[in-house]
């Protein structure tokens, strides 16, 4: 699906053909004629839109002739993106890819970013400025990490109660499922934070004396950093929980089984006793008018004495 986004005063309309300082978008469901067809007419490598449309593409950015292109990965939740991925958050390529007059962008999946692109960032930013554009999607994507990271820790918070009475896997494979996920995050984040230096060390983006831009690039790159950060300590908390969690499951497990074993051992006293007193043979208390009576009274004793030493055992 292609559409051509064009500001026509204070109006953000649709157009049918690509024009002079537009945005072009590309999401899925894809056409490769029709994109072929549209690399051709914009004069870009038609290898630039097949890259961006890889989910597994890395992070990067190259130029070729007039077109430049640059690859960063933003975070998705998995609802169905990935079904081989059980991780809760992965993360996916967004292609921009500068030309003369016009950006393109590309992403293989619907996602949020895109989304508030599509809503939001036309209000106060044009095509034309196309460099400050490309700085507003980096911020806009940092902004996504950090939400979403706010959002694991948030699910590890929640996961950890459950799990100090858990004696369960479930709770344990949802944090290996949120685990993976901040594995993702740290790499992508590093690799963004790559390209990033060297889109400003290189000036990539030509923002030549332009000092408003510098600054938010700049900032952009600061939070990304932050960014970095948050993942790797939720990582390394989270690997150390779970060692300490599956400890606890562990425990708790041990704890049932301790209960169970003593309510078997309790069900098993009278079970005993009626047991002895329902042989053949000449048993006391068998000439009794209250033979029944003392035989459940001894069950009832012998059951209570457990019981007790049980408890004082710590055992119960």
């Amino acid at each position: 699906m292609i559409k051509i986004y064009k500001k026509e005063g204070d109006v953000l309309t649709v157009v049918p053909a690509p024009q002079k300082d537009c945005w072009i978008n590309i999401a899925p469901p894809f056409d490769m004629d029709q994109l072929e067809s549209l690399a051709d007419k914009l004069n870009i490598p038609f290898s630039y839109i097949v890259d961006c449309i890889d989910q597994y593409e890395r992070s990067r950015y190259e130029k070729q002739e007039d077109a430049k292109l640059i690859v960063i990965n933003t975070p998705v939740l998995n609802e169905g993106v990935d079904l081989e991925d059980e991780a809760t958050y992965i993360t996916i390529p967004v292609g921009i890819i500068l030309i003369p007059d016009m950006i393109v962008t590309v992403c293989s999946v619907q996602n949020p970013m895109m989304e508030w692109f599509e809503k939001n960032v036309l209000k106060n930013i044009l095509p034309h400025e196309r460099s400050m554009f490309v700085i507003k999607i980096f911020e806009r994507n940092v902004y996504y990490f950090l939400h979403y990271l706010r959002e694991v820790n948030k699910r590890i918070s929640q996961i950890e109660k459950e799990l100090n009475y858990s004696s369960r896997n479930q709770e344990l494979n949802k944090l290996l499922h949120l685990q993976k996920a901040l594995i993702y995050f740290v790499n992508d984040i590093r690799a963004n934070e790559m390209v990033l230096l060297k889109i400003q060390r290189t000036d990539f983006l030509d923002l030549g004396e332009d000092t408003a831009s510098k600054e938010l690039f700049q900032d952009v790159i600061i939070d990304n950093s932050q960014a970095l950060e948050m993942a790797s300590v939720y990582s390394n908390i989270l690997g150390n929980m779970m060692g300490a969690f599956a400890s606890i499951i562990s425990n708790n497990l041990g704890h049932v089984v301790n209960r169970l074993t003593a309510v078997t051992i309790a069900l098993m006293l009278p079970t005993l006793v009626a047991g002895i007193y329902g042989m053949n043979v000449d048993l006391p208390f068998q000439h009794q008018a209250h033979a029944f009576t003392i035989v459940v009274l001894i069950s009832i004793l012998t059951t209570i004495i457990f019981v007790i030493y049980f408890r004082k055992k710590r055992w119960l």
